[in-house]
């Protein structure tokens, strides 16, 4: 079976990341691990988890019996909100490396601001200085609005390279995807096949997908990729791993963005980080 071809955008100091990573919240044990190390062994590099997830070792088991190398890997984990802080955070970090069995992470991530915490600057400081020191090689946010990533930015100087957010068809998101782009960071959509908000059985998605011979999924996900979002779609099953990730043959046209715009729900339906905080 042929390796996966995943297209890649580029951060903003030119490295090369993948448009299409793999979501893992759910997959913990021995299962878990195998259906990450599928996903490894089929061609995916851009694997998503967090020390909230639980799973960590799991994803780390994973990656070793996939017979990947490490380096090739690019493992993404997230500060949880009871890390934040200065000294917390790069605790919480170090624990999460060793529960992964890695020596750095490709990205680590603030998982959310928790703003009642009121310690979003100090933890950015520490994933400052763990890039810095090698332990992370890039740095960035999830669940950050544009004004709480300005908040890091005036502070430190120093901007996200990712912005991870809620974000699909049913959420477009578009004012938060025109700050990133301002800014440099690269967007990566978590939901991007919107099931919270019952995206798939909306009359217009399948209108596009009946178009295009595909699953409805296949084009949330073409319609994220084409405008440079990371997508980290999840699944167990290998064969639809491997579909998530081949979307070569699908091409969007006029009407089909046009048809899918009008899914939006618009940004009040998002999950509000002023508001929802996660420990």
């Amino acid at each position: 079976m042929t390796a996966l071809s995943i297209p890649t955008t580029t951060l903003a100091d030119g490295t090369a990341f993948p448009l299409i990573g793999f979501g893992t919240s759910s997959m913990r044990g021995t299962e878990g691990a195998s259906a990450i190390a599928e996903a490894l062994r089929s061609g995916y590099r851009l694997i998503d988890t967090a020390a909230q997830y639980g799973n960590e070792a799991a994803v780390g088991q994973g990656l070793r019996d996939s017979g990947v190398d490490p380096d090739e890997a690019l493992v993404t984990t997230k500060i949880a909100g009871g890390d934040q802080g200065r000294d917390a955070a790069r605790e919480g970090y170090l624990a999460s490396l060793r529960r992964l069995g890695l020596e750095r992470a490709a990205l680590v991530l603030i998982h959310w601001p928790n703003p009642s915490r009121g310690l979003a600057v100090d933890t950015w400081r520490t994933l400052i200085d763990l890039k810095e020191e090698g332990r992370a090689l890039h740095i960035g946010v999830s669940n950050f609005r544009p004004e709480q990533l300005q908040e890091l930015i005036d502070a430190t100087g120093v901007t996200p390279e990712v912005n991870q957010i809620q974000l699909s068809p049913a959420l477009q998101r578009r004012d938060t995807l025109a700050v990133h782009r301002e800014l440099g960071i690269v967007t990566q959509a978590w939901g991007p096949l919107g099931g919270r908000e019952g995206l798939a059985d909306q009359f217009a998605l399948r209108r596009v997908a009946d178009k295009h011979g595909v699953d409805p999924s296949r084009v949330s996900l073409r319609w994220a990729v084409d405008q440079g979002i990371v997508v980290i779609p999840k699944s167990m099953n290998p064969q639809r791993q491997r579909d998530n990730a081949t979307l070569d043959g699908i091409r969007l046209d006029d009407d089909d963005r046009a048809l899918l715009a009008s899914l939006d729900l618009g940004e009040e339906a998002a999950w509000d980080s002023r508001e929802h905080e996660e420990w």
